[in-house]
């Protein structure tokens, strides 16, 4: 296995985990506060949860695609200055979303290292 599908399994393995347990099945208050900072209804927390699981799989499974794993970085960096500017606060949490996001994004470069075969 190289370097590269062992970072894209494991970014693919995070967006499952982070789309599942915190959003679909524990419903986690830190991601509740998150929409409302927005006014967003929690019932959204449910599509989140969807997109991301449904993200991962993609990410894992369609292993000679590029797009999966940009999107997957766009998403983060976004959600990141999401959290910058609308909740702050949740940057000087333990397992924040700046550590993650930035393991996750660098984890998305190694991926993309994987030459294509052709």
């Amino acid at each position: 296995m190289t370097d590269a599908l062992l970072a894209r399994l494991t970014l693919g393995a995070i967006f499952i985990y982070h789309g599942l347990v915190p959003k679909l099945l524990f419903r986690d208050a830190s991601e509740l506060q998150l929409l409302d900072a927005h006014g967003l209804p929690h019932s959204l927390l449910l599509l989140a949860g969807a997109g991301e699981v449904l993200l991962g799989l993609i990410i894992v499974s369609l292993r000679q695609q590029r797009w999966p794993l940009y999107m997957a970085m766009a998403g983060l960096v976004v959600l990141l200055v999401d959290v910058v500017i609308f909740a702050p606060a949740v940057l000087v949490q333990a397992f924040n979303p700046l550590s993650l996001n930035l393991a996750a994004l660098v984890l998305g470069v190694i991926a993309l290292r994987e030459r294509p075969r052709g």
